[in-house]
């Protein structure tokens, strides 16, 4: 078509008017998947990447490439293609694809068209608050136009000095008039109105609300369903990484509008987190304070501080790592000694192998005992008679032991 010299529409009839047809082309084009020529998004295919198409790096604004070795992730890499260069960006597929599958169910909620139709109430009154003030303008510049002509007729001819002036002033009168007129004429006469909900229509938007995320949930969508749905919404999703731990996802949605979001992402040290050095003066700094190392892990997770591979919270193990590497060690804040109770590694030293081999029993289900709510520990009788059934389950001759329920079983 770009090389078309002469095009005459509707010589002959047609089975679709130009406008449809351009846009079945464009459609077309879309779909094709030519990935490194140009960004088109392509047909929604099965891989799970709900974004497949749709999404593009932070950085230098290139589509990005999906990758499913050791799990879902986006990747910019065409400079490394293309150009030899390093890979530009790599982003978790999984937590990106979870955020921005949330905010599309959320978009369709009632409370968003609720937020539309009151949006759309407020673009009326605004557009006629401005055809008001462009009327009262015309207005009063017709007025002045007015005032102008009807003094330069009253003048005396005779007053030549008079009369060029008042005729001066008209004449701008008049033109400010025209270039209002002309302004406001090239404007368009009647701003497109976006479609208001009918009654049955907001219906199906509140149904469609409520039921999509128990579909979307349930399986029943294949991924190339959700992929084209999530295209009804979402125009394009930009991904960026202001630091290490934390994803900035840019969606884009259909009307021009956005909605950034903000996601923390697990990374493989804690020297790659941004606020490693803040967050290790603050646990020195509590440390002295001789709060325990549980304590300073709650403290710190409720000012937003966490763990390199725990997206939620402070993990106590971070908080006694940091501590060691400055130099402070301690005994464990945990008792080593419950009046009327053993503890795990008390069991572990008697029986002489690691405390590891008997939390792996504990998790098989081999060796059943619950956690003491105040402590955090298991805890054992403290009697002979469990010792002497460690004993005989780490001889084999007890397959399991049972301190729930008190059904240590018999020996084999």
């Amino acid at each position: 078509m770009s090389q078309w010299t002469v095009c005459i529409q509707d010589k002959y009839p047609a089975y679709i008017n130009w406008e449809t047809y351009e846009k079945i082309q464009e459609m077309l084009a879309d779909n094709y998947a030519t990935y490194q020529i140009k960004a088109s998004r392509g047909m929604p295919r099965s891989g799970r990447a709900m974004l497949q198409g749709i999404v593009y790096c932070g950085a230098c604004g290139r589509q990005l490439s999906i990758s499913y070795k050791n799990g879902l992730s986006y990747v910019c890499s065409q400079q490394a293609r293309q150009l030899g260069e390093p890979t530009c960006r790599h982003f978790p597929g999984q937590v990106v694809d979870e955020a921005v599958v949330d905010a599309f169910l959320q978009a369709l909620s009632p409370v968003e068209l609720d937020v539309y139709v009151r949006a759309l109430a407020t673009q009326k009154e605004q557009a006629t608050q401005v055809a008001e003030a462009q009327e009262q303008q015309l207005k009063r510049l017709r007025y002045q136009a007015a005032l102008a002509q009807r003094q330069y007729n009253q003048v005396d001819p005779d007053n030549r000095l008079v009369a060029a002036e008042l005729e001066r002033r008209w004449e701008a009168a008049l033109r400010t008039l025209k270039e209002a007129e002309e302004e406001i004429a090239r404007q368009p006469q009647k701003q497109p109105e976006r479609p208001l909900l009918t009654p049955a229509l907001r219906q199906a938007f509140n149904d469609i609300g409520r039921r999509l995320p128990q579909v979307w949930a349930a399986g029943v969508l294949s991924p190339a369903q959700k992929k084209s749905l999530l295209r009804c919404l979402v125009d394009k999703v930009v991904l960026d990484k202001p630091v290490r731990e934390q994803v900035q996802v840019r969606i884009v949605w259909r009307g021009g509008d956005h909605t950034t979001l903000t996601l923390p992402i697990v990374v493989i040290s804690l020297a790659e987190m941004s606020t490693a050095a803040e967050m290790k003066e603050r646990v020195m700094a509590l440390t002295r304070e001789e709060k325990t190392d549980r304590e300073i892990a709650q403290l710190l997770s409720q000012q937003g501080y966490r763990s390199p591979r725990d997206t939620q919270r402070l993990r106590p193990c971070t908080v006694a790592k940091m501590r060691r590497e400055g130099g402070i060690r301690r005994i464990k804040s945990r008792p080593q000694r419950i009046p009327g109770y053993l503890t795990l590694s008390q069991i572990a030293q008697y029986l002489g192998v690691s405390r590891n081999w008997l939390y792996y029993r504990i998790w098989k289900g081999e060796i059943r005992v619950s956690k003491d709510a105040a402590t955090g520990l298991y805890l054992f009788p403290d009697r002979p008679q469990t010792l002497t059934w460690f004993s005989e389950f780490r001889a084999g001759q007890r397959e399991t032991l049972d301190f729930i329920t008190q059904d240590i079983g018999s020996t084999r």
